[in-house]
C-alpha cells in the first residue's frame, strides 16, 4: 500500500517505527556476523518487545494454549521469543553472510528423501513452513542446493519498512510472488513449472477453517493444500531449527503429508508444527495474534 494515501498519523507513526528499525538494522550491520546477530536479538527481546507490548502478547497467547506452563519457563519464553525475532531480522538483512551460513546447515528428516524423489522426476514442490526459528535460512539453504524455489510473501502494512524489507528477501532469493491475484497467477506458473514453492501458513486466516493448534480452534488457510492437490505437488512441512550457539540451523524436513482433503491434510501441518514447537517453545512466534477468534 502506498505511504500517500494513509492518514497523517498513521503515516507518522509508520515513519518513525520505520526509522528505528531501520537504525538498529544500520547499527548491526556495522558489526561482525557472530556479534551482530545475538547483539540485535538481545536489544529487541529487553529494549523493543517490552515498549511495543510483545511480552503481554506472548504471555496471552501462553495463557491461552497451556496455562499450567511454569511462570519461570513463561518468563524465559518472553524473552527468547523476540531475541529470536531480533536474530531473524539482522540475518534477513545480512546478505551473503547469512546465505552461507544457512547453505551449511544440514537438511535432515523423512521428506528430504521425497523432496530429492519430486526434484527428480520434475513434480513441483510446496514447502509449508511457519514463523519459527528463521524461514528464510530454508528457503537460502535449498536454494544454495540448486533447487528453483519461489516464495509468497505478505506486504508488511508499514510501506516504508516494507519497501526495504521485500528487497533484503529477493536478495536471498527469487522469485517472489507477492499475496494478490497478480503474485497467485505467476505462483501458478511456478508450480506447473516443476518448481519449488515456500509458504507460511501459520498465521490467524479468517477465510480459512477453525482447526486445532495447540488444543485450540485457530482460523488457518487451506491454500497450501488446495494447491498440492490441484497441481499434484508434494506438500511437505519444512523448517529451520535454530541451534543452541544461536547463529546455525539444522533443516528439518518432517514427513510428506498424504494427499485426502484440505482439511485433512492442513491439520496435519498443524500437528506436525505444534510437535515441533513444543520442542522448541522459544523458536515459535508467539507474538501473532493466532487464535483472533
Amino acid at each position: 500500500m502506498p505511504a500517500a494515501p494513509l492518514p497523517l498519523r498513521k503515516r507518522a507513526g509508520y515513519f518513525v517505527s520505520n526509522l528505528l528499525f531501520r537504525g538498529l538494522i544500520g547499527l548491526g550491520l556495522l558489526l561482525p556476523y557472530r556479534w551482530r546477530v545475538p547483539l540485535v536479538g538481545w536489544i529487541v527481546s529487553r529494549l523493543l518487545a517490552p515498549l511495543a507490548g510483545w511480552s503481554a502478547r506472548v504471555r496471552a497467547n501462553l495463557a491461552h494454549v497451556m496455562p499450567d506452563l511454569p511462570q519461570d519457563e513463561v518468563r524465559r519464553i518472553c524473552r527468547a521469543v523476540p531475541d529470536n525475532a531480533g536474530r531473524t531480522l539482522i540475518e534477513i538483512y545480512s546478505g551473503e553472510s547469512f546465505k552461507a551460513r544457512a547453505a551449511r546447515a544440514p537438511v535432515t528428516g523423512p521428506g528430504l528423501a521425497a523432496l530429492q524423489e519430486a526434484r527428480a522426476t520434475g513434480r513441483p514442490v510446496i514447502l509449508v513452513t511457519g514463523h519459527f526459528g528463521n524461514y528464510d535460512a530454508v528457503r537460502a539453504s535449498l536454494i544454495a542446493r540448486g533447487h528453483n524455489m519461489g516464495a509468497l510473501y505478505r506486504a508488511m502494512r508499514n510501506p516504508y519498512f516494507n519497501a526495504h524489507y521485500v528487497r533484503a528477501i529477493s536478495a536471498i532469493g527469487e522469485p517472489m510472488f507477492l499475496q494478490g491475484p497478480s503474485g497467485m497467477k505467476q505462483l501458478v506458473k511456478h508450480l506447473r513449472a516443476g518448481g519449488v514453492l515456500g509458504i507460511l501458513t501459520d498465521l490467524n486466516s479468517f477465510s480459512g477453517e477453525a482447526l486445532d493448534f495447540f488444543g485450540k480452534p485457530a482460523m488457518t488457510s487451506m491454500i497450501t493444500a488446495e494447491l498440492a492437490l490441484k497441481y499434484n505437488a508434494a506438500l511437505i512441512p519444512v523448517y529451520a531449527v535454530r541451534q543452541a550457539n544461536g547463529l546455525d540451523f539444522e533443516i528439518i524436513a518432517q514427513a510428506p503429508i498424504v494427499p485426502s482433503d484440505p482439511k485433512t491434510m492442513t491439520q496435519d501441518v498443524n500437528h506436525q508444527l505444534e510437535e515441533l514447537v513444543r520442542d522448541n517453545l522459544g523458536q515459535w512466534f508467539w507474538i501473532h495474534r493466532r487464535w483472533k477468534a
